[in-house]
């Protein structure tokens, strides 16, 4: 099999904390040279690139003397004030030893919910590539609130892949790639080479957080690579410590895990949908109309729905779950918590009785839905 980064031509490049800080040693410059390097040869052979970096956490940790990962917000918000410092200078340092401008992007969960400051992150990146600028991207660690982050940079990297419609996202981590268990623990662990993105089977075969600098994990890979898989792009989970891995992927060698997409690409509004907005709540759906939505592509109508958990206003992003708690669907509700509630369960003709009118007949429109 080729690798996924062959014929690529708009890539997004994670790299992780472990890789970006030495194992939290701080900012490894010559790794971050290497991969400036490596980023310029694939400018050349007429590639886009986006880098999302981790590490600003780790290095102010490094800068103000903390040995390990502090607890309270406040002190991780400080610590990446401090630490974004040294991970700009050396990548606006090395960059520009190749004739390569950087820029700078701080992102928070609430960015890519909100629509209008999607589409604008969405125009910058898309005009920074069009300049020759390679973006160097992080979570606004600096602001950011459990109600608003990401969080995790594999994540990150997988909404970004989303956001500029990239080929490839490629994961670069001191792993190198997905076995089939934990190699540190079981010796009958398979080296996982390529697989389908979104196979159940790869969650099961991930574990927890890979050190006590990350917040991910194999784990967050897999799922990132799934959200990635949305608008088309492939993943690849590589070592960054294997020597040139970016332009020998880039030139057809298989190194790492490569994840392939499914056929199914979604809408760009739907990708959206799926993954940047939080639900604010849940319908529990019956079987039937599980059936409907996987298999007939259908809208999800009131009959359909057995409970409503949550509140929520309409509009609002919710999640559609079967009897056992398994999101299969989510999307945007066309009436409030309150008034779903009264006509779950109800047939189309009854909606009118129940609430005194009836804007739509369905709980969610087909084109505001989202078959996961």
């Amino acid at each position: 099999m080729a690798s996924l980064l062959t014929d690529a031509k708009r890539i997004v490049v994670k790299v992780g904390s472990a890789l970006v800080t030495n194992e939290g040693r701080g900012v490894d410059i010559k790794a971050i040279e290497l991969w400036a390097r490596q980023i310029s040869e694939l400018r050349r052979m007429g590639r886009e690139v986006v880098l999302v970096s981790s590490g600003a956490i780790v290095e102010g940790m490094k800068r103000l003397g903390w040995t390990e990962r502090p607890s309270r917000v406040c002190e991780l918000q400080a610590a990446a004030a401090v630490g974004q410092m040294g991970i700009v200078q050396a990548y606006e340092e090395h960059f520009a030893r190749h004739g390569i401008g950087t820029a700078q992007i701080l992102l928070t969960h609430a960015n890519l919910a909100d629509r209008e400051q999607y589409l604008n992150a969405r125009m910058t990146l898309i005009e920074l590539l069009s300049l020759g600028v390679v973006p160097v991207i992080n979570e606004n660690d600096t602001v950011v609130t459990e109600e608003i982050k990401v969080g995790d940079n594999d994540t990150l990297g997988a909404l970004v892949t989303n956001l500029i419609e990239a080929d490839v996202l490629v994961i670069l981590t001191d792993q190198r790639g997905l076995y089939t268990a934990d190699p540190r623990s079981n010796p009958e662990a398979k080296f996982v080479s390529d697989a389908v993105a979104g196979d159940p089977a790869l969650e099961a075969m991930a574990g927890g957080a890979a050190s006590k600098l990350s917040k991910g994990g194999m784990i967050t890979k897999i799922l990132a690579a799934k959200r990635a898989a949305r608008s088309g792009a492939g993943t690849i989970i590589a070592s960054g410590r294997e020597e040139n891995v970016l332009v020998r992927l880039a030139t057809g060698e298989q190194i790492g895990t490569h994840l392939k997409p499914a056929a199914s690409v979604l809408h760009a509004r739907k990708q959206w949908i799926a993954d940047h907005l939080r639900s604010s709540g849940k319908l529990v759906l019956d079987a039937g109309a599980v059936r409907a939505l996987r298999d007939g592509h259908t809208s999800l109508l009131p009959v359909g729905v057995r409970s409503v958990e949550g509140e929520f206003v309409r509009g609002e992003c919710v999640s559609c779950i079967d009897d056992e708690g398994r999101e299969v669907a989510r999307g945007l509700v066309s009436y409030s918590s309150d008034d779903a509630k009264r006509i779950c369960r109800a047939h189309t003709e009854d909606i009118v009785r129940i609430l005194g009118a009836c804007d739509t007949p369905e709980m969610i429109h087909r084109d505001n839905l989202v078959v996961l």
